[in-house]
């Protein structure tokens, strides 16, 4: 018997169970293909202040805390794991194409602005120096700096490695169902018919966590994402540029070296993993809008993955109705920035402390009907 089964070895699978072993506890991670879904898409983006929105503050101060902790986290997830993360800490870009997308821009700047979050208005031109690669066909900018990036893939295989060198014992297979004994929740039934039994289970499977048998309902459901990956982009981009393109939003975030993500699609379409013409047109025309010289590069990879999205867009944290059972799902958009502080508050709770208190808004009791 383990202390904590993790069902799910994605980026928040795998992060809280390293941090709980290194609380001494006994973990097992169990995950057929690990790292295989949202992980293997996700562009990296560290950006709480750009992706700021109306009534979200909550899940605006949980963003802040988990990047105030990235670059400690990543540190020691480097020591631990002998390899980089690709931790990028040169800022972020948000451009405007046309008026409307720079009256967009200054909505988002005075909401900021409200919240006391540090973003600077940047001219056409303060924008292009910024950022040599821009269109002259920019309208105008907004400069966060302390918005980052990271390497999603990197920091998963760092993941992996320091998990499994801290003692944690991956199981790759699928789980099939959650074990329920006396009320409680006792462990993973796994499709090979083997049972691991534990004292604790933490459901980190993303954007099918709602759907595996013997879990209490849960508001997670699939929002469909559409990403591109190309090569050859080296001094293209500096840091991240996010664009807003007659109303659309497009991504490019450059990581390794000569690599760029340009992303991505929102789609309510299930479990769809289809990779669309239109999807790979609408990004490579609004990204090469913003950035003429992406035609020279390199498509080397189409991806379509699902987020696991959640009524209001934030997570769920901590115990659920189902004693024994512990949540750490529901990220959306924002899985990898909340990595640090989703792994901290799981794997502290895991061992016998409470939820800090800015994850605790984040509770499954906020969708309970009375």
């Amino acid at each position: 018997m383990t202390d904590v089964a993790v069902a799910g070895g994605g980026l928040i699978g795998l992060a809280v169970a390293w941090q709980a072993a290194r609380r001494g506890l006994s973990v097992t991670v169990v995950d057929d293909a690990p790292g295989t879904g949202a992980s293997a898409a996700a562009a990296g983006m560290l950006a709480p202040v750009t992706e700021a929105g109306y009534r979200e503050e909550p899940l605006l101060r949980l963003g802040l805390a988990s990047l105030a902790r990235w670059p400690a986290f990543a540190a020691e997830l480097e020591a631990a794991a002998g390899r980089p993360v690709g931790l990028r800490t040169v800022g972020t870009l948000v451009v405007g194409f046309d008026d409307d997308d720079v009256r967009q821009l200054d909505a988002l700047h005075a909401f900021q602005l409200e919240l006391g979050l540090a973003a600077e208005r940047l001219t056409p031109r303060a924008a292009r120096r910024r950022e040599p690669s821009l269109t002259p066909r920019v309208r105008g900018g907004l400069l966060v700096s302390g918005d980052h990036s990271v390497d999603g893939r990197a920091v998963h295989a760092a993941l992996l490695a320091a998990a499994e060198a801290t003692g944690v014992e991956l199981v790759r297979d699928r789980v099939a169902e959650l074990a329920v004994d006396g009320g409680r929740a006792a462990g993973l039934r796994l499709a090979g018919g083997r049972t691991v039994a534990a004292g604790s289970v933490v459901l980190a499977l993303g954007a099918r966590s709602g759907q595996l048998p013997g879990v209490p309902p849960l508001p997670v459901r699939p929002v469909k994402g559409q990403i591109l990956r190309l090569a050859g982009a080296d001094g293209l981009l500096d840091g991240t540029v996010r664009a807003l393109v007659r109303g659309r939003q497009v991504y490019l975030v450059p990581y390794g070296g000569d690599r760029l993500v340009v992303g991505a699609t929102t789609e309510d379409r299930g479990f769809d993993p289809t990779v669309t013409a239109g999807g790979v047109h609408d990004l490579l025309h609004d990204a090469i809008d913003v950035v003429p010289g992406i035609t020279e590069l390199e498509l080397v990879e189409t991806l379509a993955r699902w987020r696991p999205g959640t009524p209001d867009n934030a997570p769920l944290l901590g115990p659920s109705s189902l004693p024994g059972l512990v949540l750490a799902t529901g990220h959306h958009r924002n899985g990898v920035l909340l990595t640090p502080v989703t792994a901290e508050a799981v794997a502290g709770l895991l061992a016998g402390g409470a939820l800090p208190e800015v994850a605790t808004p984040f509770s499954a009791d906020r969708f309970r009907r009375d």
